[in-house]
């Protein structure tokens, strides 16, 4: 189970493609700042088409470059001005959504001072928020909205208070009887439990879909995924057993007997992107008498013979969900050593004529990105504990 891979998992650490994969148009100058900037700064700046346009100020600096994307390959270099400042502009329209990017002055890396940081790539990287046509599904609105609170939990087996956030739905505090279903929610490689709140807007979403009547009221755990450790090349020696222990011996009991949950196997799930895909993967199959849905996000495959491997998964696992960035579908799908490729679509259709609630969902024109898993969790949540 642990050596199976997909060609998304190797983009946990080569991440696909942030620019639009179309001719650039003339760009039209109607820039406005990003959503996602400081207070009060001007730059960075986004336009109606997607182009981005960075502005710093580094009188003294020889050199200063934008890097965009998960390892920060492709940018844009940015020109010196008499008055000190240094400008750029994408050279084509970004993907919609959300993305990661540094500066790069003088050789060193360093934050843009004009937005807000946000934690992937195993750091404190800056942020772009390129609106999207379909936003209004994470978006802050005048509906009841649901806590997202830290909570720190005791680690037997780590030797440490352990931290996890934990989204309680809306009416959660006004009723002191009714519990509720839990969804253990992972992020993926560079990334840390702050993430699904802060990229992900996972409490927009899901206020937004029960104010909506389109999903039941859940609560949502984020935990770290003890992932980053792992360096480019090494996820087949990735062991899951630490992260195992925390999450199934450890953080699950926690919240069962301080959140008023439905602790039973058919009001649970676990989903993740990316490498918490994997994870969600690893965990679910060696824990199916825990856990009745299953969620990969850019994450990997399941497979008839996954299933056929896994006793019990036909009768207790009530969804085998399973999606991907359109991007991410172009090239070639990877499988265990080995053996020959996996075609993720191609699996979801085998695994549901066999008889498995399966699901495949295909985010458009975006890549191993959070548009993706925005889109991804939006569509996952409604098909969440449906009895």
């Amino acid at each position: 189970m642990k050596r199976v891979l997909t060609t998304a998992l190797a983009a946990v650490f080569l991440a696909g493609p942030v620019m639009a994969q179309t001719a650039a148009p003339a760009v039209t100058e109607d820039f406005k700042p990003s959503s996602v900037n400081q207070p009060g700064q001007a730059y960075p700046q986004v336009n109606s088409q997607g182009y981005v346009r960075f502005r710093v100020t580094a009188p003294d600096a020889q050199a200063v470059k934008v890097s965009l994307g998960l390892g920060g390959r492709g940018g844009t270099t940015l020109t010196k001005g008499a008055d000190g400042t240094w400008t750029g502009t994408t050279e084509g329209p970004m993907d919609e959504g959300f993305h990661y990017y540094h500066l790069t002055v003088d050789g060193g890396t360093f934050n843009d001072p004009g937005t807000l940081n946000f934690y992937g790539s195993t750091r404190w990287e800056s942020g772009i928020e390129v609106p999207a046509h379909d936003a209004d599904f994470y978006a802050l609105k005048d509906v009841p909205h649901g806590n997202v609170q830290q909570i720190l939990f005791p680690s037997p087996s780590t030797g440490t208070q352990r931290r996890a956030f934990v989204y309680t739905p809306p009416g959660y505090d006004a009723s002191k009887a009714e519990r509720y279903p839990v969804l253990y929610l992972q992020h993926g490689w560079g990334e840390d439990e702050t993430a699904w709140a802060n990229q992900g807007h996972a409490n927009l979403i899901m206020d937004n879909l029960i104010a909506e009547g389109k999903a039941r009221p859940f609560i949502i755990v984020m935990t770290y995924g003890m992932t980053n450790e792992v360096k480019p090349g090494g996820l087949f020696s990735f062991d899951i057993k630490p992260f195992q222990t925390v999450l199934v011996n450890e953080l699950i009991p926690y919240v069962d007997s301080h959140f008023r949950t439905l602790s039973d196997q058919p009001h649970r799930a676990m989903a993740g992107l990316s490498m918490g895909g994997f994870e969600t993967k690893l965990i679910t199959f060696a824990n199916i008498d825990k856990f009745a849905y299953i969620g990969l996000l850019s994450g990997g495959t399941i497979s008839v013979d996954d299933v056929n491997k896994t006793p019990g998964f036909k009768d207790k696992v009530k969804l085998a969900f399973v999606s991907f960035g359109s991007r991410e579908l172009d090239g070639p799908r990877m499988g265990p050593p080995g053996a020959p490729p996996q075609d993720p679509r191609k699996n979801a259709e085998e695994l549901k004529a066999s008889g498995v609630n399966s699901v495949f969902y295909v985010s458009p024109n975006t890549a191993h990105e959070f548009l993706s898993w925005r889109r991804s969790l939006h569509e996952l949540a409604p098909l969440l504990f449906r009895d």
